[in-house]
């Protein structure tokens, strides 16, 4: 039988798997996105309290809001991390929007993205949340292709100075779009799973 995709919250059983993603990024210059790659973790019980209290909106920094992480996996190894948040601040909307993903460099080109981008709108749907805004960058194109595939539809694009990039933004449609389906199930210990 074929490895399956699991899409969940961060957890220690993978943490090994997790640190080489980060490495990979690394190794290549990459920047590490979404941003809770950032964080440090060589206390991992700790990090992963962090990310609980940030899905909760608690010791978040000013001008940032509840977010919540997953890792979407396959036989053992982390293969992609996507980050949520449940609200938008117009900075946000300007460059960031709802959902921010990155997958190890290895395994891209494989539907990684697409199936990560899709399993978080899914979260977003059971969240409450009409409409996911995304953006990235114009020179992205796996992650253009990505968002469309996804059900993404053009909204805007604007040349953000502090970047020195354009920035292209999307807007996908959860209540009416085929992209998020209600069937998935909310992974253990999502916030979104007690949103009836």
């Amino acid at each position: 039988m074929a490895d399956v995709f699991v899409f969940e919250p961060p957890h220690e059983g993978l943490k090994d798997s997790y640190r080489s993603l980060i490495h990979e990024l690394d190794e290549r210059g990459e920047p590490l996105i979404p941003f809770p790659l950032g964080f440090p973790n060589a206390d991992f019980p700790g990090f992963l309290r962090r990310l609980a209290a940030c899905s909760r909106g608690e010791g978040i920094p000013p001008g940032y809001v509840a977010h919540s992480t997953y890792w979407l996996a396959r036989g053992g190894e982390v293969l992609g991390v996507s980050n949520l948040r449940h609200v938008l601040t117009e900075k946000a909307r300007r460059d960031g929007g709802n959902i921010g993903f990155g997958v190890r460099p290895s395994a891209r080109r494989q539907g990684v993205a697409t199936e990560l981008l899709r399993r978080t709108l899914a979260a977003a749907q059971r969240m409450g949340i009409p409409a996911a805004w995304l953006t990235c960058d114009r020179r992205n194109e796996a992650s253009r292709r990505t968002i469309l595939r996804n059900g993404g539809i053009f909204v805007s694009e604007e040349l953000i100075p502090e970047r020195g990039s354009v920035v292209q933004r999307y807007r996908i449609d959860l209540a009416v779009s085929g992209a998020a389906p209600r069937e998935l199930p909310a992974p253990p210990g999502d916030p979104a799973s007690a949103v009836s």
